[in-house]
């Protein structure tokens, strides 16, 4: 109560410092990238080497000194110092594959804060939904009461009176959970629908002066007219799977130390399980939405088209899902930082309080939070931009007739793209390669190669130049 006012000072410091971020984000996103690959590769290297320079002192020492514990250490050294160089090999090849596809997270970031400049009521996202939360969640805290108090009134051996619930009423409970689940879900769902909505309006208009005058209500009223079946199926699949995993949850509390090692496994593996399922189907419903959001397509049809997308971008799809996702936890991590120091330097003037623990937790967790809601909207728009920017290329090819809808920043990824595909191309001629012209005909929208007129060399490139030609290519 004492450092009230500098608790709410520090939290209203938070959300400003949410909102400056996702202003400059945009511009700091290249050196992000640069900072975050520079500091994965010294501390992989750093880590793989400590961890050798520590097994061969240990070694050394062991020598002198032969007991089973020095043995048991060096042993554990050497496995720990052999998993590092292993893990440290195969990350340096997945960011070797995945270089290139860097840039498309850059273009992305930097697309996304243009978004928000256009569309700003974006940023209000996270109050609208918290406000609708909060409204429901007082709902079903009543109605919740009001069950506690259904049935008969009997009094017990001690005096108090007990609600004995009979019939139907008994089973009230269940239907009541599901639906704070199902309720909850749904709330959320319609949140990820309208920032799709409105992301898909800015990216498919091509003067961005005509946008309308509020694409998220314009967005808002399509989910309310339109959509709102599909929100459901998508909710309502989330708490099919969330159900089992809080039911074993609940389980395992309740037979903690008296099952045995076994069965202790097997429950923690099913929750494992489930919850990897459950962030799977959570990531596809927000892809689905998106499809949705673009072609007006049902639940299903949106699901398999936008997997469809996800499984042929699977690299793009894993480098924004690496290296965005952690760019915006280190913005989350400067945020509660900051928020942190700024608390510390406050808290160091007020001499009527001695002890900062109590008010640094409840700032930062709340610093957090906020961080939380609103970079997980621009990491929802960055999703939506990146779904968008998968199927324009997928239909366009940028000739007259099929132009791109994308940003400028997305067109000069995609045209480094082409140069590096010709150089590419180039390379593979001056090694004895000869490409001769390819007959391609239309059929559908989509472009088809032949390979009857390439004569190669290489029997395996020959092998799929011909598989390349059966798949079809733009």
């Amino acid at each position: 109560m004492t450092s009230k006012e500098i608790i709410m000072g520090l939290c209203l410091l938070s959300l400003v410092l949410s909102m400056i971020l996702m202003v400059i984000i945009r511009y700091i996103s290249r050196v992000l990238v640069w900072i975050l690959t520079i500091l994965v590769i010294l501390g992989s290297l750093g880590g793989t080497g400590v961890l050798w320079w520590l097994y061969a002192k240990q070694r050394v020492s062991a020598s002198a000194v032969e007991t089973q514990i020095a043995k048991d250490n060096l042993q554990a050294l050497l496995i720990y110092a052999i998993s590092a160089t292993v893990f440290t090999v195969i990350l340096f090849l997945i960011m070797l594959i995945m270089r290139k596809r860097v840039a498309l997270t850059i273009a992305l970031f930097h697309v996304a804060g243009k978004v928000f400049i256009h569309l700003p009521l974006l940023v209000f996202q996270p109050f609208w939904t918290f406000f609708v939360l909060i409204l429901f969640w007082t709902y079903w805290i009543t109605v919740l009461l009001f069950l506690g108090t259904t049935g008969s009134p009997v009094p017990n051996e001690e005096g108090f009176v007990e609600f004995r619930m009979l019939g139907p009423l008994k089973y009230m409970w269940w239907y009541h959970v599901v639906g704070l689940i199902w309720i909850s879900e749904f709330i959320l769902a319609c949140q990820q629908m309208t920032v799709a909505g409105a992301v898909v309006t800015y990216y498919f208009t091509r003067e961005k002066r005509n946008l309308p005058f509020t694409p998220i209500l314009a967005s808002v009223n399509r989910l309310v007219c339109y959509h709102l079946g599909t929100v459901a199926k998508g909710s309502f699949i989330i708490t099919l799977v969330k159900i089992p995993r809080m039911i074993l949850m609940y389980i395992h509390t309740q037979l903690k130390g008296k099952e045995n090692a076994c069965a202790r496994c097997m429950l923690k593996a099913c929750i494992c399980c489930l919850w990897c399922l459950e962030k799977c189907l959570t990531y596809l419903n927000q892809n689905a939405y998106t499809a949705t959001a673009i072609n007006s397509t049902n639940f299903c049809t949106s699901a398999k088209d936008a997997f469809v997308i996800l499984v042929e971008n699977a690299l793009r799809v894993a480098a924004i899902n690496t290296v965005g996702d952690f760019m915006l936890f280190l913005g989350k991590v400067l945020i509660v930082c900051s928020t942190g120091l700024a608390g510390i330097m406050l808290l160091n003037y007020q001499r009527d309080y001695t002890i900062w623990v109590l008010p640094l937790i409840i700032v930062c967790l709340f610093a957090f939070l906020v961080a939380h809601c609103f970079l997980s909207i621009y990491e929802m728009v960055v999703d939506v931009l990146f779904l968008c920017f998968a199927i324009d290329t997928k239909y366009n090819d940028g000739s007259p007739g099929r132009e791109f809808y994308m940003d400028k920043v997305l067109m000069e990824f995609v045209e480094n793209s082409r140069k590096s595909m010709k150089e590419a191309v180039r390379g593979g001629g001056a090694e004895g390669r000869e490409l001769k012209p390819m007959l391609a005909y239309h059929l559908d929208g989509r472009v088809f190669v032949t390979a009857e007129t390439i004569s190669c060399k290489s029997l395996w490139s020959k092998f799929i130049l011909k598989l390349a030609s059966h798949i079809g290519t733009h």
